[in-house]
This record gives C-alpha cells, sequence and structure tokens, in this order.
C-alpha cells in the first residue's frame, strides 16, 4: 500500500468517526458527557402524575454570568421519539455567586442531558454518557433535596430527603407546618437506602389525619441536614414546599 492510499484510508476513517458523532448528537449523546464547574443538574422532582405522564421540575445550576447564558433540558419523552429542548427559566442565585436555573416538562420515560449555550459555544452535562432520567433527584452540587412523593389519602404525609452522604454522623429532619408558619414543628428522617450513586434516602411520614387544612398551601415544609453543626436545608429556593403538587400511583 502506497503512502497516499494509507493517508486516504485515514481520512475516511476520521470523516467516518465524524459523521458518527454527528449522528449520536441528533439522538442525544452530548460530546461533554460529565458534568462541568459550567453546567451540573442541581436537582429534580416529580410534580404531577397521572395516565402514565409525569411532569417534572428540573434544578440546574450554573458558573458565569447568567446574562449572557442560555440553558436547555434536552430530553426524549418516550422511547423512538426525537431529542427536543426545553428551555430553562432563571430562577435564583446561591450563596457561593453559581446561577439555578429551572425547567418543567411532561414525559412518559424521561430522558435527559443538560446544555449551556454562552458567548457562542455549547457545554453539555449528560451523566457520563448515560443520560439523566427521573430517578436522578439529586445532583452533586446539591447537599440536600425533597423526593416529592405526592398525595396521600389516610392523612400520613411521607417525607423523603435524597442527600450527599457527607459524613457518617448526621441529623436530619422535617420542619413542618399547618398554619402557614404561626406554629411549626421538627419531626427526624431516619436512614431508608443507599442509592446507586452513592447518596442516600432519607425518610418519615407526618400525621396530619387530626388536622383540618383549609387549602393545601396550609402544610408547609423544609428539610434540613445538620452535620456536625453545619446545615443545609432544601426549601424549594426558599419558598418551601406545599401540597399543591398530586402523584397519583
Amino acid at each position: 500500500m502506497t503512502k497516499t492510499s494509507k493517508k486516504s484510508r485515514i481520512a475516511a476513517i476520521i470523516l467516518t468517526l465524524a459523521m458518527t458523532l454527528g449522528i449520536f448528537g441528533t439522538m442525544g449523546v452530548a460530546s461533554a458527557s460529565a458534568a462541568t464547574d459550567k453546567i451540573s443538574l442541581y436537582s429534580s422532582g416529580a410534580t404531577f402524575q397521572k395516565y402514565g405522564q409525569t411532569s417534572y421540575e428540573i434544578f440546574i445550576k450554573t458558573r458565569g454570568n447568567a446574562s449572557s447564558q442560555n440553558v436547555y433540558v434536552h430530553y426524549n419523552y418516550l422511547d423512538g421519539e426525537n431529542w427536543k429542548d426545553a428551555k430553562a427559566t432563571y430562577l435564583t442565585k446561591l450563596d457561593d455567586g453559581s446561577n439555578i436555573w429551572k425547567a418543567n416538562l411532561g414525559s412518559y420515560n424521561l430522558k435527559y442531558a443538560l446544555k449551556l449555550v454562552s458567548n457562542g459555544q455549547e457545554t453539555w452535562d449528560n451523566n457520563n454518557g448515560k443520560n439523566y432520567t427521573s430517578a436522578d433527584v439529586i445532583g452533586p452540587a446539591a447537599p440536600v433535596a425533597s423526593e416529592r412523593l405526592g398525595a396521600n389519602y389516610d392523612g400520613k404525609v411521607k417525607i423523603n430527603a435524597v442527600l450527599q452522604n457527607y459524613a457518617y454522623n448526621k441529623t436530619v429532619f422535617v420542619r413542618y407546618t399547618t398554619d402557614g408558619w404561626k406554629t411549626s414543628k421538627d419531626q427526624a428522617l431516619t436512614y431508608s437506602k443507599t442509592n446507586a450513586n452513592g447518596t442516600e434516602t432519607w425518610t418519615t411520614k407526618l400525621d396530619l389525619s387530626s388536622v383540618s387544612m383549609p387549602s393545601t398551601k396550609s402544610f408547609q415544609y423544609a428539610i434540613c441536614y445538620r452535620i456536625s453543626g453545619t446545615e443545609f436545608w432544601a426549601n424549594n429556593f426558599g419558598a418551601n414546599y406545599d401540597g399543591t403538587y398530586r402523584i397519583y400511583r
């Protein structure tokens, strides 16, 4: 084989690889797979479920100037369907200066990646090539998140917290109110399981069967995760969680 033919063969291989990557891109696989400092999943949760379709809130963390950023959830809502983009809206800034964005979307079988567009450049996080799913309640950037489980009909409300395992000794509790924060109570959560990604799920049940609540907003709660005097709160970015969501199982 001549040197010229070798070069042609190498060029053909490179072209084939480029075309293959291009095809993968249309299928939802991002070029930069791991979470980066620029964009990463913060947390996500279901807000409504009926007839097999679930609505989700997805919170995304970015670094940099929010005014120059556009953030998208690149998702597939059903196997065999085309991937789509849902544009996220800016929500708030955290104490460390990072930005939080929020996207709402509905899906039967959610798979998604995160895309940041800034100054003409794209940065991706697709969970190391695996993409995210509805099982990913918390990302590495969030210390603790509430797994919203939905309506109960026996007066008992199950509260789950998903948290990073920062230390063996920890305290997790829910602070809740049934009168618009005129009064509140704390109740401890107990360890339930260790998840596949190393995070932990802690749980408890609040017995509200004797409480007369005129509206769903009368019940609100936040979750505290405490280690050696340091507290991390999941409080829906200051809005607290309430009973307005309904998940039918």
